[in-house]
């Protein structure tokens, strides 16, 4: 037995004791208004249907997804973002149905809108990728490359339409150079200076995607790496963000989350602005199947993988359990 002084003289464990004592020097806190939840609503079914790759997770019927929408807000979770998926009929080259007034994204907008009106603010993807028969996030060239500028004219169109919808924020997300100032000049021209931008600043081209294009019904033929960032750089999510924010990005994001919190981190300590990170189908998808396997223990998996999110510096945290976390959350604290 140690005599009274001597090593150890600093005791850390002292602060890990109980659960109250932890809770009270906890450094990272998640709470509901954290979380944005993304959400797909598929244009013709009359029914959710289940997708596949992320259990739990469906493509919403319009009326299902305004049922979503008020759980959401009723759980305290700040955000929805939103995800069309059209019907494959109306799938072009040009991806016409992501800026046709009753598209199904824009429609989704509305009918989102008209339930909870400002009390949950209201997000919507700006990007081609559900609406091109071939699948990638801008318009083709004649040898089959991404134009980047003739994407930006269509993302110019796209921002105005969900704006005269209702939505609250765009999220541009096809990683096109000089998207962020297009989008910004298009709204203010109509009269939308009030519909905030959240820039997908740095969005990988990640392997953890794969989930996602099921639940969009991604036509997807090649790859993105020729606009979405390569895993392998950091420096490159700076200047991407330098950029950003002259453009006039009201928010920016990292995307994934989990596999690039040093480019979380990094952001975060760099920026005046909010800060959010997107945990991704893959990641959602990875924790779910741990857990039906019985190999790990599933919520405690998903509130450390939040919580780190959190602590890497993100004050925003899209995921596919934000609904569902909120409410535990609440929960704890009645």
């Amino acid at each position: 037995m140690n005599s009274y002084g001597s090593f150890p003289g600093a005791r850390p464990r002292r602060l890990r004791t109980t659960p109250a004592m932890r809770r009270m020097v906890a450094e990272t806190r998640l709470q509901p208004a954290d979380l944005i939840l993304p959400a797909f609503v598929r244009e013709g079914i009359s029914e959710p249907v289940p997708i596949a790759a992320m259990p739990g997770v469906v493509q919403h019927t319009r009326e299902t997804l305004r049922k979503a929408a008020v759980e959401a807000l009723e759980a305290g979770v700040s955000g929805i973002m939103l995800f069309g998926v059209p019907e494959d009929a109306k799938k072009d080259a040009a991806g016409t149905a992501g800026t046709d007034p009753d598209g199904i994204l824009q429609v989704a907008i509305r009918d989102v809108r008209a339930e909870v009106g400002d009390d949950l603010v209201i997000m919507s993807d700006l990007c081609l990728d559900e609406y091109t028969d071939h699948g990638h996030c801008g318009v083709l060239d004649a040898d089959g490359r991404v134009d980047n500028d003739a994407t930006l004219e269509r993302y110019a169109e796209m921002a105005q339409v969900q704006a005269d919808a209702g939505v609250h924020v765009v999220g541009p997300s096809g990683m096109m150079d000089g998207q962020v100032g297009v989008v910004r000049d298009a709204l203010d021209t109509i009269g939308k200076e009030d519909v905030a931008i959240l820039a997908y600043t740095a969005k990988y081209s990640s392997a953890f995607y794969g989930p996602f294009r099921e639940a969009v019904g991604s036509s997807l033929q090649g790859d993105r790496k020729t606009y979405q960032q390569d895993p392998a750089n950091l420096r490159e999510s700076m200047r991407e963000l330098a950029l950003d924010l002259e453009e006039g990005a009201d928010m920016v994001m990292v995307k994934p989350a989990g596999p690039y919190l040093d480019v979380l981190a990094k952001v975060a300590e760099s920026v005046d602005v909010p800060v959010a990170a997107y945990q991704i189908s893959g990641e959602y998808a990875m924790v779910e199947a741990a857990a039906e396997k019985g190999w790990i223990d599933r919520d405690r998996a998903i509130f450390e993988t939040l919580t780190g999110i959190r602590r890497a510096g993100a004050q925003m945290i899209l995921t596919y359990w934000a609904t569902e976390v909120a409410q535990k959350l609440g929960a704890a604290r009645v």
